[in-house]
């Protein structure tokens, strides 16, 4: 049983819809005790950095997160809070992954960057067991405006927009995706595979 962390983000019904198409049955839930009983969480994410923190504050899901000892898996702002500080309204974050989310800016040399960097994009460096099999310059669907930067030995996959940014990070049984696996088609599927497996 895989629990989904209830937070009010949007988006959550495609990645149940995901899950259910791999035969992985899952809870939508808030509840301590059913996110520490899981076999593995994943903290879903389309929503904004300040109010989703104040939400897993008030509920001490905070607590309940960094407590974890099961695989547990951020996609898109769930891997931007699992960050150590968000310029989205000015957030401090979980500190998980020491590294800080930043705004998509266009300066000199990306004059045209378009912000959200929206669309399919591909992934490099691959490393860690969430990319078991997939290969260099895959192709995954990213929709955010806010990226985590580079963080040195944690970085799990890179993207380049502008600069280049984490598209994936993991560090001990932590794990997190800027881009959405549950739109990002085989690769996306075999990614979400790989952490059914972990």
């Amino acid at each position: 049983m895989t629990a989904i962390l209830k937070y009010n983000a949007g988006n959550v019904q495609s990645v149940q819809f995901a899950l259910e198409r791999l035969g992985e049955s899952s809870i939508l839930t808030d509840d301590p005790a059913a996110l520490r009983q899981a076999r593995r969480v994943i903290f879903p994410g389309v929503g904004e950095a300040a109010s989703a923190m104040a939400y897993l504050h008030s509920r001490g899901l905070d607590e309940v997160l960094l407590s974890l000892q099961q695989p547990v898996l951020g996609i898109c702002l769930g891997m931007q809070l699992f960050c150590r500080y968000s310029e989205e309204n000015d957030t401090n974050c979980l500190g998980i992954f020491d590294t800080e989310v930043k705004l998509f800016q266009p300066d000199e040399q990306n004059q045209h960057l378009k912000v959200p960097h929206m669309g399919w994009n591909t992934l490099e460096q691959l490393q860690g067991p969430l990319f078991e099999g997939i290969p260099e310059q895959s192709w995954v669907y990213f929709v955010h405006s806010y990226y985590a930067s580079l963080a040195p030995q944690q970085t799990a996959a890179t993207c380049h927009y502008g600069h280049p940014f984490a598209a994936a990070l993991q560090k001990d049984n932590f794990y997190g995706v800027q881009f959405h696996p549950e739109k990002s088609g085989a690769a996306g599927q075999r990614i979400l595979e790989n952490f059914l497996q972990l």
